[in-house]
């Protein structure tokens, strides 16, 4: 039997992963509907709402930046793995902010404060993750990105440690609208075409 190419083994992955940011999305926008149909019922927060919106918009980053991988030339069980690890964790990324049940909490923003070491730990891990998965990539993709991308990762991992201490909304308002404004930045410069 002769082995599988990367033009069948991609499209096999990229479902795997598609499933899991799919679970993720769909968590996330279970939640939104939530809110809509029931707005009285819980308190809601901008802090929350805006981690959902950034969120999101990173499960749909993730799916569409792994298009690079297209161009990998060697597969392995490890790789494999490694992808759908990095999946999973922005996966629990969005079921953190999409609780299936908050009522011993004052609304999500309480929920969200007294689990942020939870969500800034994962969310931290997908710094150290991306940095690996653009490894994987190549010397030629990681070039790409220049300065901007080598500041990105100890800026979230400092960014991260920082909202793991602190429980004031204020720190954690910024914390979202930073972040936001880099994803921002980021699509404006390199997301527009298939990298």
């Amino acid at each position: 039997m002769e082995p599988l190419g990367t033009a069948e083994l991609f499209p096999h992955v990229r479902i795997v992963m598609g499933m899991v940011v799919g679970l993720g999305i769909t968590r996330l926008l279970m939640t939104v509907a939530g809110l809509i149909q029931h707005p009285q019922r819980l308190r809601r927060s901008s802090i929350h709402l805006l981690w959902m919106f950034s969120i999101l918009l990173e499960l749909v980053l993730f799916w569409w930046w792994e298009f690079a991988l297209f161009r990998l030339e060697q597969w392995s069980f490890a790789i494999t793995l490694f992808l759908i690890v990095y999946a999973v964790t922005l996966f629990l990324l969005a079921a953190l902010l999409s609780p299936d049940n908050i009522a011993e909490y004052d609304g999500y923003e309480d929920f969200f404060l007294k689990r942020r070491h939870w969500f800034f730990g994962l969310f931290g891990a997908t710094f150290v993750l991306d940095a690996i998965d653009t490894m994987i990539k190549g010397d030629g993709y990681w070039t790409r990105f220049e300065i901007d991308y080598a500041i990105q990762i100890p800026f979230g991992l400092l960014l991260c440690a920082v909202a793991i201490r602190s429980a004031d909304r204020r720190v954690h308002l910024g914390a979202v609208l930073l972040h936001l404004v880099y994803q921002t930045y980021l699509i404006s410069r390199f997301f527009y075409t298939i990298p």
